[in-house]
């Protein structure tokens, strides 16, 4: 019987060859790719952050806002953010922040100054203690400093009693590149002698924070409004004026001046000439305190602190597209006569308001005859047929801090957005702060057990079912296959 040989099998050189290229073609076409990664990541590296970076955050944290867009598009001139920090203290937010800065404009730098490293760099800008994170903007000669306690803010939350903390960085530095920008800034003249409130410190702030300066005006003393009036305000008087300054008032806004009112009922009740400001473009206030009757329009459990309705207008927009709602205390109606297409009104009550003749003496919320039916206007913006403009609130006190919190912050906005109306800087229409706060869901002991169960027993079990069914499944398709 003849054996078979067995031949062992030897590669030829022409497969080893073969081999070799396709392991050098792999090679190749890996570092290839490497290269091509390599490239793209360089070149995404160096797009804006804008076109990287996108903001997911629920308060909208790291986005900027179209008026921020506005001013920044206008710039003429170069600005410069300095970041003061220490190395490896960055705040991440307000490194996107400033980012998102730097991208929008090429005459907007952001340059950081290491504490330790420029030790006096702060001190030429401010006397303050200067905290790692804060800000210096700069353009010419002119400069702002922005602190850390300035763009994170901490306010009293009158629910919780304790500290509310909100970002306010872009507010911040638009205003400040603004300011360091402009070569002057609008002038309001606030009127005295008649008993005003001090501006309530909120509504300060943010008059200044828009780059507005404040200056006191006694029309006892002056013949005529200063020539550099951006706009008269009249806040809170408790006396009237006389009928002297009441003329000049008036042959200022007739002239093209601008004025703007938050003047309500007194215990002396209405302010004849005050009021008669008015009458020329057929409004007229109403004597009393208004009462709601409808229980959705007004807080508190207090008919005469008015939830209004907000009437759609440049002025209200803002305020309506984000739902908030300004609240009114103790208000004065205002009556439209006519189809006068000179007036708006912003702020109206429901049909079933009235207003109380006994004013600040009421010791009733129930209708009686001597007063007068609704509904009324409680904040209206007239256009003066020589270009003068006046928006008047009929509320002395809807600007107090204590309201202003309850409203969210929207009585301000409301106050600010008519100013900025008013002196034309609608870009400075105000920058809301964002809220850090968590929002937190309650629910109850009934539901947490059934959202444990799910979480913890069904769910799983389901998985594990569907799980064991698959490979059941799989093991019997393979049996069947043999």
């Amino acid at each position: 019987m003849e054996k078979k040989k067995f031949r062992l099998f030897k590669p030829s050189e022409s497969g080893g060859q073969l081999a070799l290229r396709g392991g050098t073609y792999s090679l190749a076409v890996s570092a290839l790719v490497l290269a091509i990664l390599l490239v793209v990541n360089i070149f995404v590296s160096l797009l804006p952050a804008s076109a990287t970076k996108f903001d997911i955050s629920a308060s909208k944290l790291y986005s900027i806002t179209s008026n921020t867009k506005v001013v920044v598009n206008n710039l003429q001139q170069d600005v410069t953010l300095y970041w003061i920090v220490q190395a490896g203290q960055e705040d991440a937010v307000i490194e996107t922040l400033l980012s998102k800065y730097d991208s929008l404009s090429d005459h907007i730098s952001v340059v950081k100054r290491n504490p330790d490293v420029y030790p006096t760099f702060a001190a030429q800008y401010t006397d303050e203690t200067v905290q790692n994170n804060s800000l210096v903007v700069v353009s010419g000669e002119r400069s702002r400093y922005i602190g850390y306690e300035d763009i994170y803010i901490q306010e009293p939350d009158l629910y919780s009693y304790s500290y509310s903390t909100s970002f306010d960085g872009e507010g911040a530095i638009t205003s400040a590149i603004d300011y360091v920008v402009r070569e002057e800034l609008p002038v309001l003249y606030t009127l005295e002698g008649h008993g005003e409130a001090e501006l309530p410190a909120t509504f300060r702030d943010q008059i200044e924070k828009d780059n507005i300066q404040i200056q006191s005006l006694s029309l006892l003393k002056e013949d005529e409004v200063p020539q550099d009036a951006a706009c008269v305000l009249i806040y809170a008087p408790q006396s009237d004026l006389s009928e002297a300054e009441a003329e000049l008032l008036s042959g200022y806004v007739s002239g093209g001046g601008k004025l703007l009112a938050a003047a309500g009922p007194t215990e002396d009740g209405t302010l004849e000439n005050l009021y008669s400001l008015l009458r020329p473009y057929g409004v007229t206030a109403v004597d009393g305190v208004v009462v709601e009757g409808d229980r959705e329009h007004y807080a508190l459990q207090a008919p005469y602190v008015l939830l209004p309705d907000l009437n759609s207008d440049p002025i209200t927009d803002s305020l309506i597209e984000e739902r908030y709602y300004a609240i009114l205390p103790i208000a004065q109606g205002l009556e439209m006569s006519g189809n006068n297409d000179t007036v708006t009104s912003l702020l109206s009550t429901s049909d079933t308001a009235f207003s109380k003749a006994a004013g600040y003496a009421l010791d009733t919320y129930e209708k009686e005859p001597e007063d007068t039916d609704g509904p009324f206007a409680l904040a209206v913006r007239i256009e003066d047929a020589g270009g003068g403009q006046i928006v008047w609130f009929s509320s002395s006190s809807f600007l107090e801090d204590m309201y202003n919190a309850l409203s969210s912050g929207a009585n301000t906005d409301l106050a600010m957005n008519a100013l900025s109306s008013l002196i034309g800087e609608t870009e400075a229409m105000a920058i809301r702060s964002k809220s850090l706060n968590y929002n937190y869901l309650t629910i109850s002991d009934s539901a947490s057990s059934l959202l444990k169960a799910l979480m913890t027993v069904v769910f799983p079990l389901a998985f594990l079912g569907v799980g064991v069914a698959v490979a059941v499944r799989r093991r019997r398709l393979q049996n069947e296959a043999v």
